[in-house]
């Protein structure tokens, strides 16, 4: 893209697309094409007449990754289980900033699914990014009073399902490690101790791969489940050939499952303020692996 007329200013700003279209739609792949969609806009553009080149790349992003939402969101009705975001690897210093590490976790990326794709997109322009609702307005094409009401239902629909309990990394990792030790030892007293009461386990496996079809909730379930990987296959390998990896996932610590040859699923947890994990996030599709796969990083 840099060798052609324009790419400079493109490339300047690619990040930020990206990262902005991931939050609207969940999917690194779709993102990726939107960007690229973008691109090709861009390029064919008459850029003298633009006075404010990064606007004018948000706004295409933004509304491709909208339009891009509303067929995905018909085509999630009929998904196999519960739909969870594709996870990505994402940069130590995006989890610096824990607002900002916040607004790209599993956790609200899944809450964000409840919105309608206009409320998405301006609770991700002036949440994620602190976009003005004037700039927000040009961004989604709307009139600003109506990016306000979009913005007040979605903080409403937000904060009704998901309390914000920013979470430091260094409390993150130490939980994250507790847990892993207890599930790879099959200790369920101590993975009890380390989740709420009403925990909930939501597992992603799209029909392609055995995954509980349900949300599993409950200490007592969701213990059992995690500590039958130290004794049972889990998505067909066995224990003793098992490689589970301490990553940073959507801007959060989180678990790769694998056997060094392939990686499975990913896991991560949301935590309250307490440190106790109150939800937990297992994709095992295969489809939604692949950026893990790649080992491809996104400073988000």
């Amino acid at each position: 893209m840099t060798d052609e007329p324009g790419g400079g200013a493109f490339d300047k700003h690619r990040n930020l697309l990206f990262s902005v279209a991931y939050r609207v739609l969940g999917v690194a792949a779709d993102a990726e094409d939107v960007v690229q969609d973008t691109w090709l806009k861009w390029s064919a553009a008459d850029r003298s007449q633009v006075a404010d080149p990064k606007s004018y790349l948000v706004r295409i992003t933004t509304n491709l990754a909208m339009d891009r939402l509303r067929s995905a969101q018909t085509r999630r009705e009929t998904y196999i289980g519960p739909w969870l975001p594709e996870p990505i690897l994402t940069s130590t210093d995006a989890a610096d900033d824990v607002a900002t590490a916040d607004t790209v976790s599993m956790g609200l990326l899944v809450v964000l699914e409840t919105l309608t794709p206009l409320e998405r997109a301006v609770f991700v322009l002036k949440e994620a990014f602190g976009f003005t609702y004037a700039e927000i307005a040009q961004a989604v094409e709307r009139s600003e009073e109506t990016v306000r009401q979009a913005a007040h239902r979605a903080r409403g629909h937000v904060r009704a399902r998901r309390p914000r309990f920013p979470t430091d990394r260094t409390r993150q990792r130490a939980v994250t490690e507790r847990f892993l030790a207890a599930a790879a030892g099959g200790d369920i007293n101590t993975l009890m101790q380390l989740l709420a009461p009403d925990v909930t386990l939501w597992t992603d496996g799209g029909g392609k791969v055995r995954q509980a079809i349900r949300p599993i909730t409950g200490a007592q379930r969701v213990s059992t489940w995690f500590a039958a990987v130290a004794v049972q296959p889990y998505q067909g390998i066995e224990p003793v050939n098992m490689a589970i990896e301490v990553v940073e996932l959507n801007g959060q610590v989180g678990l790769v499952f694998g056997d060094g040859g392939r990686i499975v699923a990913t896991v991560t947890f949301d935590l309250n303020d307490d440190g106790v994990i109150t939800g937990i996030h297992d994709v095992a599709n295969p489809d939604k692996l692949r950026a893990v796969t790649a080992r491809t990083v996104h400073h988000l």
